[in-house]
């Protein structure tokens, strides 16, 4: 029997994808040509010069300057992407802060804002409600910079699917409308917001989109990423693609259980992994004030400290030993409060690695257990994923 074929796209459906061909042709290269995006694209020169006069009517990419080949002919004028109009704003809502950036079509944060908050069994309503005021206030500063966002997305800790937090232990969230309740914060302070896309996904997975899209990877397209915050959060991607599972929640691998008998967690069982490298638990295990001061309290060898980190490193092994026997990553990326404390967890964790991971390709010397890049936190990440939007349709979101 034969199998009904897919409908043929008319003109314009033709145009409107290669307009977002040429858009991200021009964002990925940061600066190019006409004839350099032809070349890379595979369409005639006429037809990208029409496509680009157009992106350029529309404010989605601007000209600047001449670049000389060296060979014969005119020099070309040097495309970039706008740096105003449509851009992302991204809101991390975490247990003890909230960061909302602006990022715009370049790439660049235009706005970054963090609060610090307590926002453990705080009221869900009122944390979405401060985080719409920090947002609307971030907004306001990017109009003045001729930005306008283009939606939102909101990354959050816990387990988020179709726009509400399932479950978020550390907070003490069950069943909270996240999207709707932060629309309507924003939408009360800043009514030109009504209608703004929201959308919303994990803490981690959100981080793990920053690092894949602007981190330092090169190459590596296939990675477990971890953050270390109050508690310990996971993502997997996978040939450039985040696996979310059957329901959204894969990746949780701060509920992973180290050690059966070990401490009660937020979630019910006992001995998971965020209750010996959270960052909650670390400061408890090494009596420490903050990250800083159980970095600073390790850098002079202070025993507890140090067999602190020590034995979250060891946890941290063993956890993703099995996590990367199972998927067989090319790395893993650390991000979140590790970082600067890998210089103690990484011994212990790498013997563990080195020990349990089968493939042999774990060993200490072989660099595939990675700090996070600086700038590549889950706001990054959320802002990142709005303008990906743009980039895919940028006709959906040309000024009217």
């Amino acid at each position: 029997m034969n199998q009904p074929t897919e409908p043929k796209a008319d003109k314009s459906g033709v145009r409107r994808h290669n307009l977002s061909l040429v858009l991200r042709t021009v964002a990925e290269a940061g600066e190019t040509t006409r004839a350099a995006v032809a070349a890379r694209v595979g369409l005639t020169r006429p037809a990208v010069s029409s496509l680009v006069e157009q992106l350029l009517d529309l404010g989605f990419l601007v000209e600047s300057g001449k670049t000389f080949s060296g060979q014969a002919g005119r020099p070309g004028t040097v495309l970039k992407p706008a740096d105003t109009g449509p851009a992302g704003l991204g809101v991390e809502i975490n247990v003890d802060y909230v960061t909302v950036r602006v990022v715009d079509l370049t790439g660049t944060d235009r706005v970054r804002r963090t609060e610090r908050l307590d926002n453990r069994e705080a009221d869900a309503a009122g944390v979405l409600a401060r985080a719409a005021g920090i947002a609307a206030e971030a907004l306001d500063e990017a109009a003045e910079r001729r930005l306008a966002p283009a939606g939102a997305a909101l990354a959050l800790p816990g387990l988020v699917s179709g726009g509400t937090v399932r479950q978020a232990p550390n907070l003490g969230w069950n069943e909270v409308p996240a999207e709707a309740l932060f629309a309507q914060g924003l939408t009360t302070l800043r009514p030109a917001t009504t209608g703004l896309p929201v959308t919303s996904d994990n803490e981690a997975n959100m981080a793990a989109l920053a690092e894949l899209w602007s981190g330092s990877l090169g190459d590596i397209r296939t990675f477990l990423h971890l953050t270390g915050e109050i508690g310990v959060g996971g993502a997997i991607v996978v040939h450039g693609e985040l696996l979310r599972g059957a329901h959204g929640f894969a990746g949780e691998i701060g509920h992973l259980v180290v050690d059966a008998e070990g401490p009660r967690c937020r979630c019910g069982s006992r001995g998971c992994l965020e209750q010996y490298a959270g960052q909650a638990a670390l400061l408890a295990s090494a009596g420490a004030t903050g990250v800083p001061d159980l970095a600073r309290r390790a850098q002079t060898g202070e025993p507890r400290a140090v067999t602190a980190l020590a034995e979250a490193g060891r946890m941290l092994g063993r956890a993703l030993s099995g996590a990367v026997n199972l998927l067989d990553p090319e790395a893993v990326v650390l991000g979140g409060i590790y970082p600067q404390l890998m210089p103690w967890l990484t011994p212990a964790l790498t013997e563990e690695l080195s020990a349990r991971v089968v493939s042999g390709l774990w060993t200490p010397d072989a660099g595939r257990l990675r700090p996070a890049s600086a700038a590549t936190d889950a706001s990054r990440g959320a802002a990142a994923l709005v303008l990906h939007d743009v980039l895919a349709d940028p006709l959906n979101y040309a000024p009217q």
